[in-house]
């Protein structure tokens, strides 16, 4: 399978926004923890995570071909099949058929969560994730004007792999609380 570093250097051969940068690395942490807590494999749950996006500056963000791109951006690259369907199925607009697998459920989930905890710190007063508490993105779930363009039915997708809101919640932000140093939500 593809190493993480080759993964990191496709990522930045593709997207050069810092921000989009940014998700996909913490949809990588996000999905990395999800592993652990599921027992999957965290090394393909990370890339597929890290590789979401890998194609939404080339499609401009287009979601009739957005997640469908990636599989020819990635070929002759040692990267598994289940990862490139889990991408392939991020976005229900241009997927094949509608999420059906415990991995496809779970990068859509992972991947959104990311957008409305990072839009939760910015409010806070230090705009650090680790400030953020669980109880507050629940919260702001409910809040439909609120980073509006985050798909919450994406979010509720980690009830489909039997994990409560608030307990995702939880486990994401430990995730990114974690790694924090590579989130500078105040950049440009």
């Amino acid at each position: 399978m593809i190493s993480r570093a080759r993964a990191l250097e496709i990522l930045h051969q593709h997207i050069k926004n810092p921000k989009m940068i940014m998700h996909s690395i913490a949809a990588e942490t996000v999905m990395r923890a999800l592993a652990r807590k599921l027992g999957e494999n965290e090394e393909k749950w990370g890339l597929a995570g890290l590789l979401h996006d890998l194609d939404v500056e080339v499609t401009h963000a287009d979601p009739y071909t957005h997640g469908t791109v990636t599989r020819k951006l990635l070929k002759g690259e040692d990267v598994p099949e289940d990862v490139l369907d889990a991408i392939e199925h991020h976005n229900e607009v241009s997927a094949p058929t509608p999420r059906h697998t415990i991995f496809q459920h779970a990068l859509a989930a992972g991947e959104t969560i990311t957008g409305l905890i990072f839009a939760t710190a910015l409010v806070y007063p230090d705009k650090k994730i680790s400030s953020v508490k669980a109880s507050s993105v629940v919260k702001r779930m409910k809040e439909k004007n609120f980073a509006a363009s985050v798909k919450r039915e994406n979010i509720l997708e980690c009830e489909k792999i039997g994990i409560p809101l608030p307990e995702f919640a939880q486990l994401a932000l430990e995730a990114l609380s974690k790694e924090e140093h590579y989130f500078d939500l105040t950049q440009k």
